[in-house]
């Protein structure tokens, strides 16, 4: 099951930089193509001050974060 959900677009660097980590250290989530998605984009620019900044990952407790490292969101996870 999916711990979170990630908001990311296609091209974006960070993005697949945090999606690598995350599948290397065995933490599943779910994922948002904000492009695809409007919804989604209008999430993401709420959380973000009106800016589409991606990746931004939201957990299922409501908090988001923009674009964290991978030991942000180990670190929430366990707690």
């Amino acid at each position: 099951m999916a711990a979170f959900t990630m908001y990311s677009t296609p091209w974006c660097g960070y993005c697949h930089r945090l999606k690598g980590q995350l599948k290397r250290a065995g933490i599943e989530f779910a994922e948002v193509d904000i492009e695809q998605v409007p919804e989604a984009a209008e999430l993401v620019e709420k959380i973000n001050n009106g800016n589409q900044t991606v990746p931004t990952v939201v957990f299922p407790d409501g908090t988001a974060m923009t674009n964290p490292s991978l030991a942000q969101v180990a670190d929430k996870l366990a707690a």
